[in-house]
């Protein structure tokens, strides 16, 4: 009866040690976590991959994302933008393809965003603007209010990064 006894509560302190082990092997959420918007404009599919960082507080542009500077359009790795078709961004031509997706923030005038043919590189500070398929100007626009996470959103007009107090609209056709 007492080996039982014993053998019962060694294998209730075993099981419960290795579920704790087990516990503290769960991942922490990440601090910008991975996603996707997905949409058509006209007879395009676009898609754009992007890490979502938050504002925690924060100067995002100016401070955290400084002027003048090419800008991932994200965070962690570099942003994707995808189309299946031939479009116009902006009024200019970009083939149908995958791309590397990249702004320039300043402090007034318009932004410039970048399309780049370089997608197999996944580190943003290695951009090489010889790679760049279009380049085009964009004029932002204030948010009403403070948009917490970076966020892409298409419509059928386009597409737009919104963050902070700031819509970054791109007219695609």
């Amino acid at each position: 009866m007492r080996t039982t006894i014993k053998s019962i509560a060694t294998f209730l302190f075993v099981a419960t040690i290795s579920l704790s082990a087990v516990a503290q092997d769960t991942k922490p959420a990440p601090a910008s976590p991975p996603a996707t918007a997905t949409g058509k404009v006209g007879a395009a599919t676009l898609t754009i991959n992007y890490s979502s960082p938050a504002v925690k507080g924060r100067t995002i542009w100016g401070g955290l994302e400084k002027y003048d500077k090419v800008w991932r359009a994200g965070a962690n790795k570099t942003t994707t933008f995808e189309t299946d078709k031939d479009i116009t961004v902006q009024g200019k031509k970009l083939p149908a393809g995958k791309y590397n997706f990249f702004l320039i923030p300043k402090e007034s005038g318009t932004w410039t965003a970048i399309f780049n043919k370089e997608v197999a590189n996944t580190n943003p500070f290695n951009y090489k603007e010889a790679e760049d398929q279009l380049r085009v100007d964009v004029k932002t626009k204030a948010l009403k209010e403070n948009q917490e996470r970076l966020v892409y959103k298409i419509d059928n007009k386009g597409f737009a990064l919104e963050w902070e107090k700031v819509s970054v609209p791109l007219a695609v056709k």
